[in-house]
């Protein structure tokens, strides 16, 4: 089955998001192996892939290599393999001259992601076998940038000298991943126009937008029309009963300041939390939204007021829920680590973008979710297809 004919094809939709976090990704693969295991086991098929069931994958950052990986075809058990192999190449040192921009380089990730997508893969290739929607944000234009390989966006027009379909595959990973201070900005270069130099755009980590978590614009982008402006009836009908998202993060956690004197509070500290206060309140705030517009099953408490409305009507009916809802995480701190039966776990460790040594800890943490609260339940109204489609290498 191509791409076309499987976005136009009726039946379910069943859209998966992964968040972004740097080598937390880890954590977020634990959790993808659990449900992968429940499909496969649906599906009786040995040679299963998550890109068989999921229709749409988006990821933002570490969370945009998973959704790339996954959505060529590779199983959870090799993208983490790809982790646990480059995990430390890829946070390679900078230079001490470089470091007072940035901490690591640049290119080991660049080469990792070219050997794992080839660099000739285009964003437009056959061999991504779901719709894809990677986040990044343009620094040029000062504007989040969320691109899908939706046959009919605007800019995805073959017959456009800028059809972002064109654009390397390998390249947009990576520039969703280039995480300010982390590693470099990537320079992306648009084809030429009428004889004109083509533009060059530079992009930095989509984590910095407000879709670190890419759940709910993920579903405007299979639902609005305008995001398929040039064959509107082909976008997806909503539904709670048509349409299930899964959203899986990388670990939360709220950095809490008791005993904070105001006097502290100076440009090097707001310099220091105000971009990640921001980008802990759009991941939260994208997960309510599909919580309260969604027919939410699992997911844990929000915060102490709004709970987790699992159940929850809100301001629609249950009749009117646009999709059915799951979300995976964890709390990062000693608190929700020993609530997973986690109490060996250094929450310092796991809570950082760039622990390579924790690893092992992220793995046990994601683990430890996957098994107290992802249930084959959860997916009973959206069971496993019997389609077999070939799975890329």
């Amino acid at each position: 089955m191509s791409l076309i004919e499987r976005i136009e094809s009726p039946g379910q939709k069943r859209m998966l998001a992964i968040d972004g976090g740097g080598i937390r990704g880890v954590l977020a693969l634990s959790i993808l192996q659990r449900i992968e295991d429940i499909l496969k086991a649906q599906s009786g098929r040995e040679e299963f892939r998550l890109a068989d069931y999921f229709d749409y994958i988006a990821g933002t950052s570490t969370g945009g290599i998973i959704a790339a990986g996954l959505s060529i075809g590779m199983s959870v058990r090799d993208v983490l393999q790809f982790y646990l192999k480059n995990g430390a190449q890829m946070f390679e040192r900078a230079s001490l001259l470089q470091r007072l921009r940035y901490k690591f380089e640049s290119e080991p990730l660049a080469r990792q992601l070219k050997s794992v997508f080839r660099a000739d893969t285009q964003l437009g290739s056959d061999r991504l076998q779901t719709l894809l929607l990677l986040v990044m944000r343009n620094a040029s234009t000062d504007s989040p940038w969320p691109l899908s390989n939706n046959p009919y966006a605007k800019y995805n027009d073959p017959g456009r000298p800028d059809c972002n379909l064109q654009l390397p595959l390998w390249q947009l990973v990576r520039a969703s991943s280039a995480a300010p201070s982390y590693f470099p900005p990537e320079v992306i270069s648009l084809p030429s126009q009428n004889n004109a130099p083509g533009r060059q755009f530079i992009f930095v980590d989509g984590g910095v937008t407000m879709y670190n978590n890419p759940a709910f614009q993920m579903f405007l982008m299979a639902t609005v029309d305008r995001y398929w402006l040039r064959k509107p009836e082909a976008r997806w009908n909503a539904g709670a009963d048509n349409m299930l998202l899964v959203s899986v993060g990388t670990g939360t956690s709220a950095d809490v300041r008791t005993g904070l004197n105001p006097d502290q509070m100076n440009l090097l500290f707001d310099a220091t939390t105000i971009p990640s206060a921001l980008m802990f309140a759009a991941l939260n705030e994208q997960d309510l939204l599909c919580r309260v517009f969604g027919r939410c099953l699992a997911g844990d408490p929000i915060d102490r007021e709004t709970g987790d409305l699992i159940g929850s009507g809100g301001p629609l009916a249950t009749t009117q829920k646009l999709f059915t809802y799951l979300r995976y995480n964890a709390e990062l701190t000693r608190c929700g680590l020993d609530d997973l039966g986690c109490n060996d776990v250094n929450p310092a460790t796991v809570q950082k973008l760039d622990s390579i040594s924790g690893i092992p800890d992220l793995q046990k943490v994601g683990e430890q979710v996957a098994k107290l609260r992802v249930s084959p339940a959860h997916f009973a109204g959206f069971p496993a297809k019997s389609r077999s489609r070939p799975v890329f290498q």
